[in-house]
């Protein structure tokens, strides 16, 4: 392998990069937008869930726990009915999220030591919202209970549970978003950027050039990789400095190890763009070939959907994405604060599909005079 040749080739790569707006865009404007907009707006948190009452009591307990739901940060208490019928209206209209019915006499028989049930019923169209809803007002009036109880000095019968989150202790699904939205943007980038590069070069008629030309196997393919491991270490400390500096997600693990992680993952991501490219004759080809390998990686590397979630073929599928080891890295540095000593597989299986890659992207190519 010549030295000179492939500096030579690095620099016309760098001025391509310089001169095309739109891969500027792509490394610079992009992640930034990403980043800065999708953990704002995209989020599997469930806040402003919508409660109904129908309050048969008429209490003061009754009207604390209509209070005390109110007061959450995650519900809210948009009308008390004294009519089932005129509560489940507001549900079927979508104005409604949970029901809940506090029965007649309900404080008279607490303090007779019975145990009064109080009805809670949850919107089943959205499932997500219905369901945690109905956790979160079940959790709220079992708190004004517990407060309540002991406030009367009366026998606590309720169970009390000690809840304790480990790792993302706030459950703020910013932590967990925020590593994988990086994962995301490493697939795109390194994957499209240096297909739709090489492709583009062949329909202009740049590669017959070159085919004439002394330049190696080898001088060529690193020529078309190398560009995109260093942005990919560019776009993962941007996503970085954005997560810290904006919404305080830092890694609570090692820098080193993520920057590691992302030189091998880049490296799988570029080798099989280049890949890809050697194999298309054109960019629409290379973009539909490459379009269903994403697709594949983000719906089946845990990104989106918790492996142990998937049935059982699937999880066996998933051993052959690459993105399942660089979300697991990425994610257990950040919250766990793992080292690579615990993660010694993830990074062996990353360096074999990245070898992998890169092979394939050298014998793929070849000089056609």
């Amino acid at each position: 392998m010549n030295g000179n040749i492939l500096r030579i080739l690095l620099k016309k790569e760098v001025t391509q990069i310089r001169r095309s707006f739109l891969m500027r865009y792509v490394i610079f404007a992009m992640p930034m937008l990403v980043m800065l907009v999708i953990p704002l707006v995209a989020t599997l948190d469930v806040k402003n869930v919508d409660v109904v009452v129908v309050d048969n009591d008429r209490t003061t307990l009754s009207r604390r726990i209509v209070a005390d739901m109110d007061a959450s940060g995650y519900l809210s208490v948009t009308g008390c009915y004294f009519s089932y019928d005129e509560a489940f209206r507001r549900v079927e209209e979508g104005e409604a999220d949970v029901i809940v019915t506090i029965p007649g006499n309900y404080l008279r028989d607490l303090v007779k030591g019975a145990k009064p049930r109080l009805d809670v019923k949850a919107n089943g169209v959205n499932a997500t919202k219905g369901t945690l809803g109905a956790r979160y007002v079940a959790t709220s009036m079992a708190n004004t209970l517990f407060r309540w109880q002991a406030e009367q000095g009366i026998a606590l019968s309720l169970p009390k549970t000690s809840v304790v989150n480990l790792y993302n202790q706030a459950l703020d699904f910013r932590d967990y978003m925020i590593p994988a939205l990086m994962v995301v943007l490493l697939i795109v980038i390194c994957g499209f950027l240096p297909t739709l590069n090489l492709v583009s070069e062949k329909e202009t008629g740049t590669i017959e050039a070159m085919n004439v030309t002394p330049v190696g196997r080898w001088e060529f393919i690193l020529s078309k990789l190398i560009p995109y491991w260093v942005v990919a270490l560019l776009v993962v400390t941007m996503g970085m400095l954005i997560g810290w500096l904006v919404y305080g997600v830092a890694p609570k693990g090692n820098v080193a190890d993520i920057y590691l992680a992302t030189v091998l993952f880049s490296l799988v991501m570029s080798g099989l763009g280049v890949s890809i490219a050697n194999k298309s004759a054109t960019i629409l080809q290379s973009i539909f070939v490459m379009f269903a390998f994403i697709v594949i990686f983000q719906l089946m590397g845990g990104l989106f959907t918790p492996i142990a979630s998937m049935p059982r073929w699937a999880q066996c599928v998933t051993y052959a994405i690459p993105p399942r080891y660089f979300i697991e890295i990425m994610r257990s540095v950040y919250l766990k604060g793992a080292s690579m000593a615990d993660l010694w597989s993830q990074y062996a299986a990353l360096l074999g599909f990245a070898t992998l890659a890169c092979a394939a992207a050298a014998f793929t190519y070849s000089k056609r005079t």
